[in-house]
């Protein structure tokens, strides 16, 4: 499977791809029929502390894509709430795909 990254107002990390892919990869050995991984890191201004750092990760699987959104105060806590995200819509793809 192939994982793209791409970075806006975001300084390139290699600590925060690994750490994507690690938690792509999880999902990928739990349901096989996900083609491709798109990772987008976003910095954004706002006057909370909490929010700012935003993850988006679209999945291309059979059917629509997959996508989930998270802004956060850190870019860690972004990408665990986008892979939770993740998780029930592929959940719910998958008991759609077997009742087929």
């Amino acid at each position: 499977m192939n994982i793209n990254f791409e970075y806006d107002d975001v300084k390139a990390s290699n600590r925060l791809e690994i750490m994507a892919a690690e938690k792509i990869e999880k999902l990928l050995d739990k349901y096989d029929f996900i083609v491709r991984s798109d990772v987008f890191f976003k910095k954004e201004n706002t006057s909370s502390p909490d929010s700012g750092m935003v993850c988006n990760i679209r999945l291309s699987a059979p059917g629509p894509r997959l996508f989930a959104q998270s802004s956060s105060g850190s870019f860690e806590a972004a990408i665990a709430s986008s892979i939770e995200d993740l998780q029930r819509q592929l959940e719910k793809r998958k008991a759609k795909m077997q009742s087929h």
